[in-house]
């Protein structure tokens, strides 16, 4: 069993974890993603295109686990629920993302908002357990 709470120092922690969501048919699609803190939750921001969006909606149930810039592992999965933020809500993690990520994160948020605008990305709360 693990400690909820470390699993989530633990994850937020790190610069990196991987998110897999779950086709309809089931199979996993892992992906690498930036994590901020959000509280008792864990924060990413994506495309709102993007297909782990769309696989999220469908089946919020993820799995999250730390990992290299590269999406290799380095712990065990813990199980967690995956919500799609809102406008106001999805601000918020941008803020957080530029605090943690500094000079690359601002950047990068930029960047994503010149080319998409404010509805272009999405924030994603995810609450372990």
């Amino acid at each position: 069993m693990t400690d909820g709470r470390a699993d989530l120092e633990r994850l937020a922690s790190g610069s990196y974890v991987l998110i897999t969501t779950f086709r309809r048919d089931g199979s996993e699609v892992p992906t690498p993603v930036w994590v901020v803190r959000d509280g008792d939750a864990l924060g990413i921001w994506t495309v709102a295109t993007s297909g782990k969006v769309k696989r999220i909606r469908n089946r919020a149930d993820v799995l999250v686990s730390a990992c290299d810039i590269r999406g290799n592992p380095s712990g065990e999965p813990v199980p967690g629920r995956a919500e799609i933020l809102d406008r106001g809500q999805t601000r918020h993690y941008r803020g957080l993302l530029g605090r943690k990520y500094g000079l690359l994160g601002r950047l990068t948020l930029l960047g994503s908002l010149l080319r998409r605008g404010k509805d272009g990305t999405v924030g994603i709360r995810i609450t372990l357990g």
